[in-house]
């Protein structure tokens, strides 16, 4: 195998932009090269005319002119099992988890369904440019094992936990306190730093996990303090209401989780909008991640995230964002910052297009503590990449005509781009979409 040189545009940000004119908050190329090594990883990014002196002389070109070329989209909270829920009517989340969700997911007790919709997801999520994303499959140990496995086929950086649920849900998508545990830490043993896989310890939410059941997370928890944590949190008021009553000795929502040594660095809490003062200085204080999942909060109706409330306080909370699947209502992570931004816009706020790209890639990466990893372009990152193209529609060419700026572009792709506007997916330095 030789090295690859890809040439284009190259986007790549070094910390989040403070503002339109914070250039030096990235790296842009306006005719760039990055040089890829056999293992997928790259060795070299920078002005193409020097990168192609220092590159082999077997290097294979490949010319993506005038495209930009950006990390591969980082989405931190979606749900495996729910690609046909998607475009479900339902009036709040707990009606939609009832009548639509729960009975989906029961389906994946079934190797067969499961394999097939793992072999769909990535398919879809490649599709629109994301190359790495944090999973919530079902109850089911074989979810688990379709996801991993199809991750592992693909050579992706995949994150995902098979869900712990021991209450408030059908009968077929129970298991019990010992259950979820050993099942957990058989998905652990098979799964986890297999390939590019990483394992999330995953009680779906405090609704569907008795105190026994959150003790056995607990103790997942102590004896696999490097493993991600993923749950829910406060997306919605009823939601809210409901879980302090089955917790009556918790504070709030915020501190069921805390009583069960379940907050840190590595714990991602979907939604996470109805929160007081004292839950967000938790939130800072252990470093725990609160994910925005824009599309969902605005077709379920659960609220509007504070996004620079959390953010500019003196105790800053960290934040992701991610499409949620299925309750967000598109696997486009340029579709999911397009609503974060109008959600700001409605709150009063500004999201300006530089500060969104960097949270789709170098941000996300950042919260899942990956940045040495992927969502640069950086030496030594894994090639993941997203070829995108701002002309990609007749009316984004129309448009295009009288764009300007790089922040014009991106927020052009922000607000009409979607899948079209994807012209090449890679993993590792592989193209992943035009072989699909």
């Amino acid at each position: 195998m030789t090295d690859t040189l890809i040439r284009g545009r190259l986007l790549s940000f070094k910390r989040a932009p403070q503002s339109l004119a914070d250039s030096d908050s990235y790296l842009y190329e306006h005719d760039g090269g990055l040089l890829i090594d056999a293992d997928g990883k790259i060795t070299a990014a920078g002005d193409y005319a020097s990168v192609k002196t220092a590159a082999p002389e077997d290097v294979v070109e490949i010319d993506h002119r005038p495209h930009l070329i950006l990390p591969g989209f980082i989405d931190t909270h979606v749900h495996f099992p729910q690609m046909q829920v998607i475009a479900s009517y339902a009036a709040n989340l707990l009606e939609w988890l009832n009548t639509y969700t729960f009975p989906e997911e029961c389906r994946f007790v079934e190797s067969e369904h499961a394999t097939r919709i793992a072999t769909h997801f990535y398919d879809e999520f490649l599709r629109h440019g994301t190359t790495t994303a944090v999973a919530y499959c079902s109850v089911h140990k074989t979810s688990a094992d379709a996801f991993f496995a199809e991750a592992l086929k693909r050579n992706m950086c995949m994150v995902g936990g098979k869900v712990m649920m021991d209450r408030n849900a059908p009968q077929g998508l129970l298991d019990t306190p010992e259950m979820g545990y050993d099942e957990t830490r058989a998905v652990i043993e098979q799964w986890h730093g297999k390939g590019r896989n990483h394992v999330a310890i995953t009680p779906r939410f405090a609704i569907t996990s008795t105190p026994e059941q959150m003790s056995a997370t607990q103790a997942l928890a102590q004896e696999f303090p490097d493993l991600f944590i993923q749950t829910h949190l406060s997306e919605n008021r009823e939601e809210i209401r409901y879980t302090c009553e089955l917790y009556p000795e918790a504070k709030d929502y915020t501190d069921i989780y805390a009583r069960y040594g379940l907050l840190g660095k590595k714990t991602l809490l979907g939604h996470a909008i109805h929160l007081s003062e004292r839950e967000m200085d938790v939130l800072s204080e252990t470093g725990s991640i609160a994910v925005h999942c824009p599309t969902s909060n605005l077709f379920i109706g659960s609220g509007l995230f504070p996004l620079r409330p959390m953010t500019r306080r003196e105790k800053p909370v960290r934040i992701a964002v991610a499409t949620d699947i299925g309750g967000g209502s598109s696997y486009s992570m340029l579709r999911t910052m397009d609503e974060a931004y109008k959600i700001q816009q409605i709150l009063g706020e500004r999201l300006n297009p530089l500060e969104s790209f960097y949270m789709m890639t170098r941000g996300n990466a950042e919260a899942l503590s990956m940045e040495a990893d992927i969502g640069t372009l950086d030496m030594g990152s894994v090639a993941d990449l997203v070829i995108l193209d701002a002309a990609a529609t007749p009316a984004m060419k129309l448009r295009m005509e009288t764009v300007n700026t790089l922040p014009e572009e991106l927020f052009l792709l922000q607000t009409m781009g979607d899948d079209r506007a994807v012209v090449e997916t890679y993993v590792a330095g592989k193209a992943m979409k035009s072989g699909l």
